[in-house]
C-alpha cells in the first residue's frame, strides 16, 4: 500500500521538482535557502498527499505549498503593505509607457526585475517565467484570478519602466524618443 502511494507521489509530484527548484531559487536568491525551501515543500506535500485529489492539478498544488512555505519564512515582511515609490509628475505619466529598449543585457534585466516588489515579481515568475496559466497561478497564490491579472499588469509595467529608466541613464532611449529623459510612474 505504501509503495503504491510512493509511486503515485513520484509520478504526480516529483516530475515538477526542477521547475519548483527554479522558482525557489528566484524567490530566495540563495541556492542553499532555495534547496531547503524545496525540501520543505516536498516534505509537506508528502505528508498531505493523502488529501491530494487525484486528477486535479498537482503542479498548482505544489506551487501553493512552495509559496506558503516561503511565506512562512518571510511572514513578518509579508504583513507589511507594499509601498512603491513614485517619482516625478504622476498625473501625466498614467497614459503612455516608455518603450522598452531594444538593447538589453542580462544584468540590466535582472537588476530591473529585482526592483519589482515581491507580490508582483512572484506573479511574473509564475506566469511569465514558469508559464503557469492564470488559473494555476491564482490557485498557487490562493488569490482570485483577477488579482493575478492585476499583479501581472502592474509588475510588467514596473519592469518596463525600470528598463526604460536604465536605458535612459545610459543615453539609449528616453521619453518620447529623447535620449536621457524618462519618467518613472505607476
Amino acid at each position: 500500500m505504501a509503495d503504491r502511494g510512493r509511486e503515485e507521489f513520484d509520478r504526480c509530484a516529483l516530475v515538477h521538482l526542477p521547475e519548483l527548484a527554479r522558482m525557489a531559487c528566484r524567490l530566495c536568491r540563495d541556492r542553499a535557502v532555495a534547496d531547503d525551501l524545496v525540501q520543505e515543500t516536498f516534505l509537506q506535500a508528502w505528508k498531505s498527499f493523502d488529501r491530494f485529489t487525484p486528477g486535479t492539478n498537482c503542479r498548482a498544488w505544489l506551487y501553493r505549498i512552495l509559496l506558503f512555505s516561503y511565506a512562512r519564512v518571510r511572514r513578518g515582511l509579508r504583513r507589511q503593505p507594499v509601498l512603491v515609490e513614485i517619482e516625478g509628475d504622476v498625473e501625466t505619466g498614467w497614459f503612455v509607457d516608455p518603450p522598452t529598449p531594444d538593447i538589453l543585457t542580462v544584468e540590466s534585466v535582472k537588476a530591473a526585475f529585482e526592483k519589482v516588489p515581491e507580490p508582483f515579481r512572484t506573479a511574473l515568475l509564475l506566469v511569465d517565467v514558469e508559464q503557469l496559466t492564470y488559473r494555476e497561478a491564482a490557485d498557487a497564490l490562493d488569490v482570485p484570478i483577477g488579482t493575478v491579472m492585476s499583479r501581472l499588469n502592474r509588475g510588467r509595467r514596473m519592469l518596463r519602466l525600470e528598463l526604460a529608466e536604465q536605458a535612459a541613464a545610459h543615453g539609449i532611449v528616453g521619453e518620447a524618443g529623447v535620449p536621457g529623459r524618462a519618467r518613472r510612474r505607476m
